[in-house]
């Protein structure tokens, strides 16, 4: 036990600021705009859901407790293989998705301050390029600083929901589901990005005080206060602004309560929970790929000496991200197709997760029930993202043709000559989204 682990309520708030994400900020407008009312079905399935799989994460971190997360219980259930698969699907996610989660919080800097789609894209690529630069100093984002914003956003959503509630008509609910009962599905598929983060438990079961039983305890205050702000926004969201939601709910919502001037102080928040989101995956994705790549699942040029500050990893990550940006503007699509790639991923990551639990955990006990339940719920995630399934499938395929061939070059090598096994990647996302 560690005197200076994380306690309950710390973890508890780290995992709230995990899963309370930038998809809060417009994802409920999103997921009503595909399937009305019927959305809140969605949010509901995705919450009941849930429950198993961050049960799963938390029964896992507490008997396996390490930083190195879905990768290193793909390397314990199944071989090195399965965890670069893992590795190469999340690590190039990363960058895809980074534009999407940018794009919510510049979404609210142009409707707080004017300026249309320009504005949005400028915004966007400033968040990139900001966080990149940050990272790029070796910045480390406190655990003070994340709960902060964990718990800023907490407040917020509350303060949204009990101001708009008065607003809210029964009649917005009808017809219930306007564009049909299969809308629910592809709303659903959009929403995984909004639960995205259970994962993260994995990554900070090592730090607690005494994983085995704080954990399972932080993990139930977060699933109540998800549970409660989600549905809640969701449903104020639907019921209070109706058709008239638009890019950025969260600010309608205060409107109706305060009016304009709330507009912009809203604006600055989510752009700062946009930062700490985005902060955390790059720190945390530009460690794993240098990790992979010091020990072969990358190539060598992304490798900086271990210790060092990840920048070649970083400047990939953040290349990716603008390149993917540009292409949005460029074709004048939409980021959906990108929000549901990322969420394709965060499915498979689950999928991986909850099958390594089924030969990591007891047999027949009631993590590995929950295990059981995870499975079949990821698996129908994975479905739900249909086509967009094949962005973080062919990822992971080109991660599996890399470690093969990585695997053949070592067992050539002449007896004595060191090899390049892939080692379990240890590095990946630190507790607060930090480059250590």
């Amino acid at each position: 036990m560690k005197n200076d682990g994380l306690s309950v309520p710390q973890g508890a708030a780290l995992t709230l600021g995990a899963v309370l994400g930038t998809g809060v900020i417009s994802l409920p407008a999103l997921a009503a705009s595909e399937a009305g009312p019927a959305s809140l079905v969605a949010w509901l399935a995705l919450i009941v859901l849930s429950v198993p799989l961050a049960g799963t994460f938390a029964a896992l971190g507490a008997r396996h407790p390490d930083g190195g997360g879905v990768a290193t219980y793909a390397r314990l259930a199944f071989n090195q293989h399965v965890a670069t698969m893992v590795g190469w699907a999340f690590y190039l996610t990363i960058g895809v998705g980074a534009p999407v989660a940018a794009g919510f919080g510049g979404a609210y800097v142009a409707d707080a301050f004017g300026g249309g789609q320009t504005m949005s894209l400028a915004a966007t690529a400033g968040i990139i390029v900001l966080v990149t630069v940050m990272n790029w100093f070796g910045i480390k984002v406190s655990g003070g600083v994340q709960l902060g914003i964990a718990g800023a956003i907490a407040l917020l959503l509350a303060v949204a929901v009990v101001v708009a509630l008065p607003h809210a008509e029964l009649g917005r609910l009808t017809p219930f589901a306007p564009h049909g009962w299969g809308s629910v599905g592809t709303a659903a598929a959009m929403l995984v990005w909004a639960f995205a983060g259970w994962e993260i438990l994995s990554s900070l079961s090592a730090d607690y005080h005494n994983p085995a039983r704080d954990i399972r305890r932080a993990t139930a205050i977060a699933l109540v206060v998800v549970t409660v702000l989600y549905l809640g926004i969701a449903f104020a969201t639907v019921a209070a602004l109706g058709s008239t939601s638009g890019a950025a709910p969260l600010a309608d919502l205060l409107v109706l309560g305060f009016g304009e001037p709330a507009r912009p102080v809203t604006a600055v928040v989510a752009v700062l929970l946009t930062i700490g989101a985005i902060n955390a995956y790059f720190a945390g994705g530009s460690r794993l790929g240098a990790s992979l790549a010091r020990e072969g699942g990358l190539p060598k040029v992304l490798a900086d000496p271990p210790g060092a500050i990840p920048r070649r990893s970083l400047l990939a990550i953040c290349g990716v991200a603008l390149g993917t940006l540009a292409l949005t503007w460029v074709a004048g699509a939409s980021t959906d197709a990108a929000l549901l790639m990322a969420s394709g991923t965060f499915s498979l990551l689950y999928v991986v997760g909850a099958a390594a639990a089924l030969r990591l955990l007891p047999r027949g006990s009631r993590s590995w029930w929950a295990a059981v339940c995870s499975l079949v719920a990821a698996l129908i995630l994975l479905g739900l993202t249909g086509a967009h399934l094949l962005g973080p499938v062919v990822c992971g395929g080109a991660g599996l043709v890399w470690s093969l061939a990585s695997s053949r070059r070592g067992r050539s090598r002449p007896a004595g000559e060191p090899g390049q096994e892939l080692q379990p990647v240890r590095e990946a996302l630190c507790p607060d989204g930090s480059v250590a």
